[in-house]
């Protein structure tokens, strides 16, 4: 009777130490951080990224073609609004969205004055497949104002897309957007009919988590 109950105290304050050390929402949801088997990101948290080392933001007249506006500097800021378990989607709100040191090589543009993304905030779903979707708040769209400097003058150049879907990969904690077409609404004939955006922002971190990176289960 004495050895049984030895046995069942020893069981139980084995289970205490596992459950201790072993969060239960480590590796149960869909965003974490420290690693794939790593912490939840708390509902709250605000994640953070930058262009990966070495690439740049591009806005360019056609898929496969280098003629557009090409930036050194883009960065965004996400409030995470849900973490559900994986696999799931999580969801997270786009505060802010910036681009800086634009230049263009486009014919009769000397200078890029400034690009930016209007009608925030925008919803980013992140699927457990790695799936990352932008999308505007409801009536509304994705919208981009590019102001350039030209041999006539300033222009304005306006773009939108009803959303943007780019790929998540957790190798470089990045996201990933791959030539995603905004449709011309405003603007004269030295704005492109239509504005292929291309950008890759890594790591993805987690300011409330010391600067965490940020994994996709």
């Amino acid at each position: 009777m004495r050895t049984r109950s030895l046995l069942a105290l020893a069981a139980g304050t084995a289970a205490l130490m596992v459950a201790a050390v072993s969060p239960a929402s480590a590796a149960d949801t869909v965003l974490t951080t420290g690693g794939p088997a790593g912490d939840a990101v708390a509902v709250g948290d605000v994640l953070n990224a930058s262009l990966a080392s070495g690439t740049t933001g591009k806005f360019y007249s056609s898929a496969t073609g280098t003629s557009g506006v090409s930036c050194a500097s883009s960065t965004f800021t996400a409030t995470v609004t849900d973490n559900p378990a994986a696999p799931g989607v999580a969801t997270e709100q786009v505060d802010a969205h910036t681009f800086g040191n634009c230049t263009s090589n486009v014919f009769g543009v000397t200078g890029v004055r400034s690009i930016t993304v209007n009608n925030l905030p925008y919803t980013t779903t992140v699927s457990s497949d790695g799936v990352v979707t932008v999308s505007p708040a409801s009536g509304s769209v994705i919208q981009t104002t590019v102001v350039l400097s030209t041999l006539l003058g300033t222009i304005n150049c306006v773009y939108q897309a009803p959303s943007i879907s780019g790929t998540s990969d957790n190798t470089d904690n990045s996201i990933n957007f791959t030539s995603q077409p905004f449709t011309k609404t405003s603007g004269s004939s030295l704005c492109f009919a239509t504005g292929y955006f291309t950008a890759k922002y890594a790591p993805v971190t987690d300011a409330n988590q010391g600067g965490a990176s940020v994994f996709t289960n």
